[in-house]
């Protein structure tokens, strides 16, 4: 835990202080226990895009949060600072992001990219960017974790974890994933973008450190996706919205479901919150919105079971936040709540 000399004078009841840092708080990249880096990309969205702007509105709506938390007495101590060193691509995502939407119309519109070569090379220049992105979360997170912190991404699409989950793996060689999410994203190269938002965990799942993937609310995903499954059951556990929902209709306690779903996780965790995994009133402009899903408290009760559990968090990421102010109020506080629950798992107060 670090000293107490740059928290002592912050004032908790007074009004959010815009000072570049999350919820205005009083800490410094090396005061703090827990960096949250934000990745502002959303270049192979398919659907509704803008998710690129939601860690700079996440950010600003952090400043009306009140500091207490229900679940980590005097949480804010902590420590959370807010890394602005991948900011530098969202000047990369406008330019890319243009040519990404003429492409995916082209697809939609049933166009073949192997007989297209203008755009086949728009999908080269994607991929190559997209794999640079993956290589300076990747690099930013590595320092970051050799100074003892932990690390928090806050995307942008699904896709903008990848960078941390490698380098989590190199210090912890095997952990597992708890991923809330209506999605799978186990397609295999979709659009053609080897790193597509709809690919990240195919991608992950490359990786043999990822002892299991624990799949939470998914409720829209194809047969490809279903089949991968299927064939991976001793690493993928899935546990559908729709029975979940069918279990408590018939009377399974939530936290029954929930006991159920943490015995799948190994010791180390790392928790991957797409908010598509919620109800879509919570943060109706993320990209791929679907009905049904969590609501905030039954996301929160799951982490605290993960945490009451005595497994370990090590790295989280939310990702697929829209950046209306209501989507952002929403991320903020999954955030907070991502990092109070991520320091008590690890005894940081």
């Amino acid at each position: 835990m670090n000293n107490l000399s740059d928290r002592n004078s912050f004032n908790t009841g007074g009004p959010g202080l815009r000072n570049g840092n999350f919820i205005g708080l009083p800490f410094t990249a090396e005061t703090a226990n827990i960096i949250l880096l934000p990745v502002p990309w959303d270049v192979t969205v398919s659907y509704g895009e803008g998710t690129a702007y939601a860690p700079q509105a996440i950010l600003d709506a952090s400043v009306q949060i009140d500091l207490e938390d229900y679940d980590v007495h005097d949480a804010w101590k902590l420590g959370i600072f807010w890394n602005k060193s991948v900011e530098s691509v969202l000047k990369i995502r406008e330019e890319l992001r243009i040519k990404a939407a003429s492409y995916i119309n082209f697809l939609e519109e049933g166009g073949n990219v192997n007989e297209d070569i203008l755009k086949k090379k728009v999908l080269d220049e994607i991929n190559a960017q997209c794999n640079r992105l993956n290589s300076l979360v990747y690099s930013q997170s590595e320092k970051i974790i050799k100074k003892g912190k932990v690390v928090g991404v806050a995307g942008g699409d699904h896709s903008v974890n990848f960078g941390l989950i490698k380098a989590l793996l190199e210090k912890y060689k095997s952990f597992g994933i708890l991923q809330i999410d209506a999605h799978h994203d186990l397609r295999e190269c979709y659009e053609g973008f080897d790193f597509s938002h709809a690919s990240v965990f195919y991608n992950v799942l490359k990786e043999k450190g990822i002892s299991r993937l624990v799949q939470v609310a998914i409720r829209d995903y194809c047969e490809e996706e279903l089949k991968r499954v299927k064939q991976e059951h001793d690493r993928i556990v899935v546990f559908f919205d729709q029975q979940l929902k069918r279990n408590y209709f018939e009377g399974v306690r939530w936290r029954d479901q929930c006991d159920k779903i943490v015995e799948k996780l190994p010791e180390n965790v790392y928790i991957s919150v797409d908010v598509d995994g919620l109800d879509p009133k919570l943060c109706p402009h993320t990209g791929t919105p679907v009905p049904g899903g969590l609501d905030f408290f039954e996301m929160v009760f799951l982490l605290n079971k993960v945490v009451e559990s005595g497994r370990k968090i090590i790295g989280f990421d939310l990702c697929e936040t829209g950046n209306d102010e209501w989507d952002a109020n929403v991320g903020s506080r999954i955030l907070y709540k991502l990092c109070n629950l991520t320091g008590r798992s690890q005894d940081m107060i």
